[in-house]
């Protein structure tokens, strides 16, 4: 079953918590990842493969170039899903 947007960002929001101590309630759809969040490329690489197990996607090497913001993200998955 696809998960809502909302559900993605809640997940989303979890992955890069635990990984960067960002609190969940900053980590928003328009919030670019490096620009906003100071994720770095390597960090990027640790959220993109902790959320392709957690919601059961695969997002291709090539694809994570385009993802610049927390919305881009949720967008991808969740269309990934269905």
């Amino acid at each position: 079953m696809a998960l809502s947007n909302d559900e993605v960002l809640a997940g989303l929001a979890e992955i890069i918590n635990e990984d960067t101590g960002i609190a969940p309630e900053s980590v928003q759809t328009d919030k670019s990842f490096t620009d906003d969040l100071d994720i770095d490329s390597i960090t990027m690489m640790t959220v993109v493969v902790k959320a392709e197990e957690k919601f059961g996607v695969t997002i291709p090497d090539e694809e994570v170039k385009n993802l610049k913001t927390v919305g881009d993200a949720v967008s991808y998955i969740s269309g990934a899903q269905s």
